[in-house]
């Protein structure tokens, strides 16, 4: 059966992409922007895709059209598709049709840490033997690869609160039906889909009644928003998780870094870890992670040992450049909070002497000002910072509200000029964004390269 993906570059469908090859389906897809990794997994692969939202000659060859979210009527691909009467589906629920049928499911969901915990539940359960199935979004360093078909009960998710498709305006969530659930944590985030954090806890609550009364809920215990769903009705087993006081999983930060912690189940010590990621929110993530992997089985001595052999998913605080006494690393950030735990996990390893913070606002809610100025609060922490405005996407009046120690720049080669002059030995090169700054890490590497080599 021949697949045709729309929108076959982002995450979630590349992977999706990925299964339905693993899977034997013969897959083809178009997409405006295909880069590393993604574009380097689909050809490992041999998927073939087409450049653009135009040529509709395999979509109109191909069996089922699978349809991303990032498509919209308009694109002549998707009018031919509709005019031929070919049969098409939203990414999900093809997911969930042809794929997650097959397994016990434990699906991620959050505003912040899904890739991360997605990653590191998989790596877990792999290292156990339980051989998962798996889709990340990202490129997971463990495993190379952001899918994989499993021979094993359990398939692990990222499961995204995003909407399906245009003609299916649910969460990606809402399709997955899983046994376990992670919650993160839940902010207010994508105001292209969402009005308030209101409009966001209504759908976590629908997600909520889709998990069976035999299954289990895992949530931050202070989380407010979460709170409040959870208040709505639980129809499931709960665990809270904490990295103070009571819960059901509970952290203890035994180094201020967080290279070595305890977990604790019901007051019991279970698990002593000691590795080389930095951050209390790695260390949330991991206790998510740990606590789902005991839901499927696997005992807490031994997920121990698999988080301490776990690699950071690429660009969630992925080090490019570790050269000259300073490290470049690159970090996915679509959100205030995110960017601010990201900060203060460099700042609190007590490795560099100043943090150097590298960002573009490039997610539609932190491009158009929903958050005010929790940007600017959540970077207060950084030494200095340089913004990429490119295109113009922000306003002069946003504009205006940076701070004055903030640079502003409307180009990758002056941004590149002004950071590759400032860096200096011990320095931290952070650079933040939910878009490829690729140009930004190459363009820095040489800059320095240049300059300290000369």
């Amino acid at each position: 059966m021949h697949l045709h993906v729309l929108g076959i570059g982002g995450t979630f469908m590349s992977a999706l992409a990925l299964l339905a090859r693993e899977a034997g389906f013969q897959v083809t897809g178009s997409d405006a922007n295909c880069y590393p990794p993604v574009s380097t997994l689909l050809a490992a692969k041999g998927i073939v895709w087409t450049e653009g939202y135009v040529d509709a000659v395999d979509a109109l060859r191909a069996d089922c059209v699978v349809v991303g979210n990032a498509v919209s009527r308009g694109m002549p691909v998707m009018e031919a598709v509709l005019n031929a009467g070919k049969p098409y589906i939203s990414g999900p629920q093809w997911l969930a049709e042809n794929i997650l049928s097959r397994y016990q499911v434990i699906a991620v969901a959050g505003t912040h840490g899904k890739t991360t915990v997605t990653s590191m539940l998989a790596f877990i359960l792999d290292q156990a033997d339980l051989k998962p199935g798996f889709l990340i979004g990202g490129v997971a360093t463990n495993f190379e690869t952001s899918a994989r078909l499993g021979e094993g009960a359990w398939f692990v998710i990222e499961a995204d609160e995003y909407d399906s498709a245009f003609f299916d305006k649910r969460p990606k969530f809402m399709h997955y039906r899983p046994e376990c659930a992670i919650i993160n944590n839940l902010e207010f985030d994508h105001a292209d889909i969402y009005a308030d954090l209101a409009a966001i806890q209504q759908q976590m609550h629908y997600f909520l009644k889709t998990i069976p009364s035999k299954g289990q809920v895992l949530y931050p215990r202070d989380d407010v928003a979460l709170n409040e769903v959870m208040a709505k009705g639980a129809f499931s087993h709960t665990s809270t998780m904490a990295c103070s006081g009571r819960a059901v999983w509970r952290a203890e930060l035994l180094d201020a870094s967080g290279a070595h912690f305890q977990v604790f189940y019901h007051d019991e010590l279970v698990a002593d870890i000691k590795w080389g990621l930095m951050g209390q929110f790695n260390i949330e993530n991991a206790l998510a992670a740990l606590a789902a992997s005991a839901h499927a089985g696997v005992r807490p001595d031994v997920a121990a040992r698999a988080i301490e052999k776990f690699s950071p998913v690429k660009r969630r605080l992925e080090v490019r450049m570790d050269a000259y006494g300073m490290k470049l690393y690159d970090d996915f950030a679509h959100h205030p909070t995110a960017m601010e735990k990201t900060v203060a996990a460099i700042k609190l390893g007590d490795t560099h002497a100043r943090v150097l913070a590298i960002v573009e606002f490039a997610s539609y809610s932190m491009r158009t000002g929903v958050h005010g100025t929790r940007p600017i609060e959540a970077l207060g922490a950084a030494d200095r910072v340089y913004v990429l405005n490119r295109e113009a996407e922000r306003s002069e009046d946003q504009l205006n509200t940076y701070p004055k120690t903030w640079h502003v720049y409307a180009s990758v080669d002056a941004l590149v000029e002004a950071v590759g002059a400032e860096a200096k030995t011990g320095d931290a090169l952070l650079v933040m964004s939910n878009r490829s700054l690729e140009a930004v890490h190459q363009g820095v590497q040489a800059y320095l390269d240049k300059r300290f080599c000369r």
